[in-house]
């Protein structure tokens, strides 16, 4: 079977377009490379240098190829850049996978699996996050994939489109060949290693007076490999035809991590101090964000494999220490 991954030069992009190929499915790369890397595509994938939004490029690609699925990666992803830019959220994020699912309708493509997060849950909220729970974001980014989520719906019930809402928590850690390496990066355990390893002078955390045992931020971390997995997963489970059409889950660990914990693991991980400065909080970030991956497991057998914070780090940490620069080493 062929499958798109929109946005697999991306740091989750690349890693699902991998674990395809790993499954023996062929896959086709479509990215804009406004974020992510030519070396972060797997070598076995075919490359579309194209934007999500160039429909042009698409009716191309769907004439010209037996498109079995699409999963969809490609967005803008930055919840801080969403507060000061919304109307290019809205766009890139909205209005490009409304094009998209229009065009694979009219191409008689029927299985869809979404990049969607844990940001269109409401603030602060029931702690673990369950599927079930009021969506309500704190800030445009949130919006623009909840708006996506509410058009996947119509689009099931009217057009008898089968997909699958992954809601991530946040990936982190890395694959031998691939890892974190955002253009500017704004993830805390890249931007923690990039202080450990001398490209940083330090580490900025944004609040200290949350609601939290230590006073900051506390999220759920799930490693890029187990992330990737789920993909496939979901996939498979949109092919059988007496499964259900509509797919919407939480990935996450179901454990959080504090912005401190964090930085002191990494210190652990790394044998080197890491120095810190503390900021006013930033618009849009809630307090706690852990998930409950409940549904997911039992309706797929899917686990997370590799769950320790030390973990996914150290992966993280081998990872930069092969590509000090990242991408461009």
């Amino acid at each position: 079977m062929k499958i798109l991954v929109t946005g697999g030069a991306g740091y989750i992009g690349g890693a699902v377009a991998t674990e395809l190929l790993r499954c023996g499915y062929d896959v086709i790369v479509l990215d804009n490379f406004s974020r992510g890397h030519r070396a972060a595509v797997p070598r076995k994938a075919t490359l579309i240098h194209a934007d999500i939004g160039d429909q042009a490029v698409l009716r191309r690609l769907f004439t010209t190829s037996q498109i079995d699925g699409v999963m969809h990666l490609a967005a803008s992803i930055e919840v801080g850049e969403s507060m000061l830019a919304p109307s290019s959220y809205f766009r890139n994020n909205t209005v490009n996978t409304l094009n998209l699912l229009e065009l694979m309708r009219e191409y008689g493509i029927t299985k869809f699996v979404f990049s969607s997060t844990a940001g269109i849950y409401s603030a602060p909220c029931q702690v673990p996050i369950r599927e079930s729970l009021l969506l309500k974001p704190a800030s445009p980014y949130g919006e623009s994939k909840l708006m996506v989520e509410q058009m996947l719906l119509w689009f099931n019930r009217l057009h008898g489109l089968r997909y699958a809402s992954l809601r991530y928590f946040n990936a982190a850690g890395a694959l031998d060949e691939h890892g974190e390496d955002h253009r500017p990066e704004s993830h805390l355990i890249p931007l923690v290693l990039q202080a450990a390893s001398g490209h940083t002078k330090s580490v900025y955390i944004y609040g200290t007076d949350y609601e939290t045992p230590d006073g900051t931020c506390v999220r759920d971390y799930i490693h890029i490999s187990d992330l990737a997995h789920a993909h496939v997963l979901a996939f498979e489970k949109l092919g059988t035809e007496d499964e259900p059409e509509r797919l919407i889950y939480n990935l996450g660990n179901s454990r959080g991590y504090s912005v401190r914990e964090v930085i002191d693991v990494a210190q652990r991980v790394t044998g080197r101090k890491i120095c810190c400065r503390e900021m006013p909080r930033r618009p849009g970030d809630p307090p706690v964000l852990i998930a409950s991956s409940e549904q997911i497991m039992r309706d797929l057998g899917w686990k997370p494999k590799v769950t320790e914070l030390e973990a996914i780090i150290q992966s993280a940490w081998q990872w930069r220490q092969k590509n000090p620069d990242g991408y461009t080493s």
